[in-house]
């Protein structure tokens, strides 16, 4: 498949830096703060059917929502994704994610969608894939001190998850929205009107 455009945008001659850590950098883009990842060439999200028809997702500790989150299998693409093999480099990260988390390998794949995850704060694209026809090859779980645990939610589920806005007591990322989309169903995304939302 032809790559329509960079997987992330290049720096910009008049970017400014203001500040620096291991793996972010925060820059001044004419005016806007932005935050922009460093060494990686964008981010790559799955939306994994099992064929007993559950959504594979993950679920992880993250500091900036101070706990738990049910998430897709997502992770970088490297500088080196695609390089010796010549293949689409989003792809064989999503790959290698998907196995490295959850486990799963696919025997089917489908580029979804690519955009950014929020344009008025950093220059991530995302790009989602669909896999399909999975085998489980290994425990998943993460690698370099990860520690993921996988979970399966029935695809009948989904909407009323989401709905809630936690399953079993975890939020889950909206990115995990998406595969309600992949399935073309429309459901609600809010508490029903006679619960408040927190």
């Amino acid at each position: 498949m032809p790559h329509e455009a960079p997987l992330a945008p290049a720096d910009r001659p008049d970017d400014r830096v203001l500040g620096t850590g291991r793996f972010l950098r925060l820059l001044d883009r004419g005016g806007w703060e932005l935050v922009s990842r460093r060494g990686t060439r964008g981010v790559v999200g799955v939306v994994a059917w099992t064929d007993a028809d559950e959504l594979v997702l993950v679920e992880q500790h993250r500091p900036a929502a101070d706990g738990p989150v049910l998430e897709l299998p997502a992770g970088l693409v490297d500088a080196g994704d695609g390089a010796e093999t010549g293949a689409d480099p989003a792809l064989e990260a999503a790959q290698r994610e998907l196995l490295e988390e959850t486990g799963f390998e696919a025997a089917r794949w489908t580029r979804l969608w690519r955009g950014f995850t929020s344009p008025g704060l950093t220059d991530e694209r995302l790009t989602i894939f669909r896999a399909e026809s999975l085998l489980r090859r290994a425990a998943g779980g993460g690698v370099d001190g990860e520690s993921i645990r996988v979970r399966l939610l029935p695809a009948d589920d989904l909407p009323r998850v989401l709905a809630e806005g936690a399953w079993e007591g975890v939020p889950f990322d909206l990115k995990v929205v998406l595969a309600l989309a992949d399935r073309g169903v429309a459901a609600p995304l809010a508490a029903p009107a006679a619960k408040p939302l927190p």
